[in-house]
């Protein structure tokens, strides 16, 4: 299924903001401009089974490695993967192709970026669709109760900040701790991902995003005015039910949230009939 996805898949790279993206692209260049952003430990290539589907309604998807993941946008300084240059890095690269506005659509890393972008720039989407992360200001009210959950959910992210331990405890034992993670991924998925975060200064990269963004940088983002649509697993071990349901508070435009009974954290390539069908549906709102 996986393999037959990539019919119609291209690989390009985009010059924008200074830096080279690799990108992932489908259907027509003149089709309506979606950008598609993956999460961590993943790269655009989590998104195959999304790109045919869009191309298909006519759009023109790109899903891009993003900063650290691109070998030609992996800057070696912690502070460049800060909240600002990532969404920096989104508008640049919708600039470079031309998009004025553009659907956005994220996936964990990419959800957390996708709502920075609809809330500080609104007037450059016209929908946004989150998968898995919840609103940051959710997020932080989950974190507070100690009823949730959410804050042992979230212990991980210690580790990760933890600067040259993360990058050996995750690489160890043939990536080990990874491939735990992705569970039951597809073999050829992992096998992408880990190709990727074992290139020179990747992985480090990658956690950069953990380490240069703190909760408190993500707050001022403020509440999502544009069409929303916010996809959520109940069996997500990162992300609990008490932010993904708090997260409605948050909205002040036209929202729908659906929660994917039994689906894990890995929503696009494990529930990818289900996310695509509501993606389609939402984009036909506008």
């Amino acid at each position: 299924m996986r393999e037959g996805a990539m019919d119609g898949i291209g690989i390009v790279e985009v010059e924008a903001g200074g830096m080279v993206f690799r990108a992932r692209v489908a259907g027509p260049e003149d089709g309506r401009p979606v950008l598609l952003l993956h999460g961590f430990p993943e790269t655009s290539a989590e998104w195959v089974l999304q790109l045919p589907v869009l191309a298909a309604a006519g759009c023109r998807a790109i899903a891009f490695d993003q900063r650290g993941y691109s070998p030609g946008a992996r800057p070696a300084d912690e502070a460049a993967y800060d909240r600002d240059a990532l969404v920096g890095d989104v508008l640049a690269v919708a600039d470079a192709l031309g998009a004025a506005t553009f659907d956005l659509v994220g996936h964990d890393w990419g959800g957390a970026i996708a709502w920075q972008v609809a809330g500080l720039h609104p007037e450059r989407l016209r929908t946004v669709t989150v998968v898995s992360t919840p609103h940051p200001d959710a997020m932080s009210a989950a974190a507070r109760d100690s009823g949730s959950g959410q804050r042992k959910q979230s212990a991980y992210m210690d580790m990760f900040r933890s600067r040259g331990v993360a990058e050996e405890r995750l690489l160890a034992d043939d990536a080990a701790y990874l491939r735990a993670a992705y569970g039951g991924l597809p073999d050829d998925a992992v096998a992408e991902y880990l190709a990727v975060l074992r290139e020179p200064g990747a992985l480090t990269a990658a956690l950069n995003w953990y380490r240069a963004i703190t909760p408190k940088s993500l707050h001022d983002a403020g509440p999502i005015t544009v069409p929303a649509l916010y996809v959520w697993g109940s069996a997500d071990g990162a992300l609990g039910r008490t932010a993904a349901e708090l997260t409605a508070a948050h909205m002040r435009g036209p929202y729908r949230f659906v929660e994917l009974t039994g689906v894990d954290h890995w929503v696009p390539e494990n529930a990818a009939e289900r996310l695509n069908t509501e993606l389609l549906r939402h984009l036909a709102t506008r």
